[in-house]
Formats: C-alpha cells, sequence, structure tokens
C-alpha cells in the first residue's frame, strides 16, 4: 500500500477515468458476445424475469446437479474449556447435548436439511431420513 500515489495510481502509470474502465469491459463483452460495435453496459444484459420459461428452467438446474456439497449428520454439541480439552485421553468420555434415541440433525453445507435416525447397514453407519426441512421451516430459522 505504501507503493500507492495519492490519486491511488502505482508509480510510472497514469490513472484510468471509470468511463475508460466501463469502455473497456463494454468491448471486451461485445468480443465475447461476436458483436463488432460495444453495446452499453446497462444494455441488454440481463433478461428480463417474464421470458423464463419452465423449460429452460430445467437445463439451468441439470447445470448444478454435479456440484459436491458437504452433507453432515451430527450426533450432539459440547463446548468445553481448554483446559479440559487438554486433558482428555483414549477412553475419556466427553457428553454431548443430544439425548439416546432423539433425532440426529442432517446437515448440508451447516444449514439444517432434515433430521433422521442412525442405521447400520453392511457394517457402515448411516442415517433414515424421518424428517425433511421445508424451505419456509429454513427461511424461519434462518431469521432468528
Amino acid at each position: 500500500m505504501s507503493d500507492l500515489m495519492q490519486d491511488g495510481t502505482l508509480p510510472g502509470t497514469e490513472p484510468v477515468s471509470d468511463d475508460a474502465i466501463m469502455d473497456d469491459w463494454a468491448s471486451a463483452l461485445a468480443e465475447q458476445n461476436g458483436n463488432e460495435t460495444p453495446v452499453a453496459a446497462s444494455a441488454g444484459v440481463f433478461q428480463p424475469l417474464s421470458k423464463a420459461a419452465a423449460p429452460s428452467t430445467r437445463n439451468d438446474i441439470d447445470m448444478i446437479l454435479d456440484i459436491p456439497v458437504q452433507m453432515t449428520v451430527e450426533l450432539g454439541r459440547t463446548k468445553i474449556a481448554i483446559r479440559n480439552l487438554l486433558q482428555l485421553a483414549q477412553g475419556s468420555v466427553v457428553e454431548l447435548d443430544g439425548l439416546a434415541g432423539e433425532p440426529m440433525d442432517v446437515l448440508v453445507n451447516g444449514c439444517l436439511i432434515a433430521q433422521g435416525e442412525v442405521v447400520v447397514v453392511n457394517d457402515k453407519f448411516g442415517i433414515r431420513l424421518t424428517d425433511i426441512i421445508t424451505p419456509s421451516e429454513r427461511i424461519r430459522k434462518l431469521n432468528r
């Protein structure tokens, strides 16, 4: 930061106006779209929502179906002082706030989406979903 001059430029460079930057962006957009002449930055960049049709929406959803997300099943939580954390050893028991038999929380990227019960399938743990959180319930929990 100490290399910047008072006008916000680096030594040996000239200040660039906002209009020049917008012209560069308009030219780049025109080149990308195959147009010969640059279009105004505000003209036709976004399509009106009224033109959105159901078939194109399906194609948009297909684009994100292969994106990986982090799914977590949470048994419970607890707060522990660093002093007590450092005293933990093999065989130590840490008490969680979850109760035995209580549904486990299923989170996707940290957001609660469902609850379920633990099952064992072929010597591996799994979860049977018992309750799916509706989008309106998720929004209500975010507003708290």
